[in-house]
């Protein structure tokens, strides 16, 4: 900008762009540094690294073992109050944090952020890049395909569900005597168990690895997993939002010979193999946690894993370059970690420990790794703390609380937003009363941080409608609330620079008093573990259990997993069980209708009502604008 009429000149016309360019024109506008150059800038060498196009690296796992004396960055969370229709902009936040950070303030940063999925992208919510001059360039390389990582657990996934019913068939069409003939056979003169097959045999206390010496009783013993079709809870998968898989009928061909079984099928990132990638630690822990993955219950009452199907090697082969993070950039060149995307009101909706755990080494002590959560605080951070920090073992510095005035006075009783319609009079023109009344929300959400020790810097999202003094009150609420500052924000706008209090803030609460502490112990019964949350985030008075969900309890207790933390899966849309009702509900009960358990992933999961795990498409999606230009093949409307 330079100085008298002409800087002023040009600041309104960088304005006009800013306003009238698309997230995709904006990304466009600047060139992203070749990946090479970003990877050697951040300390990456040459062989940690596997090059994706120009643009995109995956980084190698052993780059921690080299690391592993170096300290830990600091830890930032972002999360949100309960989302509206308005949208909060927790990316956008993230984003525009870590370039303040790194091309601001000159401290190290990485911004780590889960992979969208396919579905949201052609669906109804767009791209998940960020937006504006806070974004990861290049957007559309981010919104579609990636490195292919959700396409592996799509592959990994369906493989488990092809052995399920594959195995059911061939135990009902064969003897016991011919099965295990089949699973064990003859190749080039000599029988012998595979590894996965010995370790079958340990596990049912059969101590011989000659097949030629198993006793009638140890065969079928060995041979049969017995699996009860009804207790069958793996489901097939697809990146697509596709309503009419909610319920399928799978077997109908004549070569079925009549196994015929009601099935469905989920969206990708809710498999449990997504949930299990985000909260690895390695190689050989992601196998394990593979294998460890219940399918279903045989007969008895016991469970069937992965592992006793035989998959596992082939799971953790289809997983192998998934489990390492891709490397990007953000518009101002500050490094960024893609890596995972499980949903978080069915999964935990956080991105990987190891996208953290490296980029916490590479930062250095005094740097600053900022992850996401997903959806509100309620949900998406109290996962983050209860589970993902469980299997990390690491400690957050400070929790990033991400407002709007918009949606603060839709939790004060603004009225109805309805996709592509104009804005009523309430959220573009000033109203202090419904923003008062609206930060009850927000308010709430900095008190369940608080319930884990751990300080709240409240970053209010600024759009162009909210008035001066909407934004100090927003500010004051959440100061007098117990936030440790509270910000207003304009990286959409203006970058980094827009964040540059942001990150003072968010510096300042990093050097405070950490004392962090988890919200339930593991030792407590899963019943207890439930109604803790319930109470103590959600506010409920009591939780109400149906006969299913204490039959699965009893069941998982008795099983041995009722040491597991829990994930709870309900709606985003409230912190109760009831999406429209906003602000912060009392009085009300939570109704579990059944419990579900990831094993592998290391968690219970209780179903709060009805929660689908497959979107469906609007009336009007989002693909309606996506096109491809056949002579530049560039992507066009994608958001």
């Amino acid at each position: 900008k330079t100085p008298g009429g002409l800087g002023q000149e040009l600041e309104i016309s960088w304005l006009l762009f800013v306003f009238f360019s698309s997230d995709i024109e904006i990304s466009r506008a600047q060139s992203p540094k070749a990946v090479d150059v970003l990877a050697k800038e951040i300390g990456l060498l040459t062989d940690e690294i596997e090059i994706y196009g120009q643009t995109k690296a995956k980084v190698r796992l052993s780059l921690l073992e080299r690391l592993k004396d170096q300290p830990d960055g600091k830890y930032v969370l972002v999360a949100g109050i309960t989302p509206t229709p308005l949208g909060e902009g927790k990316s956008t936040v993230t984003i525009g944090l870590v370039q303040a950070l790194t091309a601001h303030l000159d401290i190290n940063s990485f911004a780590c952020l889960r992979q969208p999925s396919q579905g949201p992208t052609f669906g109804v919510k767009g791209g998940a890049a960020g937006g504006g001059y806070a974004q990861v360039i290049p957007m559309e390389e981010f919104n579609l395909h990636l490195t292919g990582d959700i396409h592996a657990i799509t592959a990994a996934n369906n493989l488990l569900a092809a052995a399920i019913d594959a195995r059911i068939l061939h135990e009902n069409t064969q003897s016991d005597k011919a099965l295990y003939n089949r699973l064990v056979p003859v190749v080039n003169g000599v029988r012998g168990f595979s590894a996965i097959q010995l370790a079958r045999l340990r596990r049912l206390g059969i101590n011989k690895s000659d097949p030629g010496t198993l006793t009638e009783e140890e065969v079928s013993k060995f041979a049969r997993l017995d699996i009860d079709p009804s207790t069958i809870t793996w489901q097939r998968v697809v990146d697509t939002n596709d309503r009419f898989l909610r319920k399928i009928t799978v077997g109908q061909a004549n070569t079925e010979k009549g196994f015929i079984r009601q099935a469905q099928f989920d969206i990708a990132v809710a498999s449990e193999i997504m949930a299990i990638l985000a909260l690895t630690t390695s190689l050989q822990d992601m196998k394990e946690r593979l294998g460890k993955m219940v399918v279903a219950n045989d007969k008895k009452g016991e469970p069937v894993t992965a592992e006793d199907l035989g998959v596992t090697g082939a799971l953790a082969v289809l997983m192998k370059d998934a489990i390492k993070p891709t490397l990007m950039q953000t518009l101002e060149g500050t490094p960024v970690f893609v890596h995972a995307g499980p949903f978080a009101n069915i999964a935990h909706g956080n991105s990987s420990v190891l996208a953290d755990k490296i980029a916490l080494k590479l930062v250095g002590e005094t740097g600053f790794v900022v992850t996401e959560a997903g959806f509100g605080a309620d949900i998406g951070m109290e996962k983050f703390f209860n589970i993902k920090c469980r299997a990390s073992g690491l400690v957050p510095s400070v929790v990033v609380l991400v407002a709007t005035v918009r949606a603060l006075k839709m939790h004060g009783g603004g009225p109805n937003v309805t996709a592509g319609a104009p804005l009523k009079k309430e959220y573009t023109e000033e109203n202090l009363q419904l923003v008062a009344d609206g930060c009850c929300n927000l308010q709430k959400q900095i008190q369940i941080a608080q319930l884990f020790g751990v300080p709240v810097v409240v970053a209010l999202n600024v759009f162009k409608t909210d008035s001066v003094a909407e934004v100090d009150l927003v500010c004051k609420i959440a100061k007098q609330s117990g936030a440790f500052d509270a910000v207003p924000c304009n990286h959409w706008s203006a970058g980094g620079r827009g964040a540059v209090k942001l990150a003072q803030a968010v510096e300042k609460a990093a050097r405070q008093k950490n004392s962090f502490k988890y919200l339930y112990s593991l030792e407590l019964p899963i019943v207890e573990k439930i109604r803790i949350i319930a109470q103590k985030v959600y506010g409920a008075e009591d939780i109400e259990l149906s006969l299913a969900a204490q039959t699965q309890i009893d069941r998982y207790t008795r099983q041995g997993f009722g040491n597991l933390p829990i994930c709870m899966a309900k709606t985003h849309l409230s912190l109760s069980h009831q999406p429209e009702r906003k602000g912060v509900p009392t009085g009300f009960i939570l109704p579990i209708s059944d419990v579900r358990a990831s094993i592998g992933a290391g968690f219970i999961y209780p179903l709060v009502g009805t929660m689908s795990t497959m979107p469906g498409l609007p009336t009007r999606p989002c693909f309606y604008d996506i096109d491809l230009d056949p002579i530049t093949e560039q992507v066009k409307g994608l958001f």
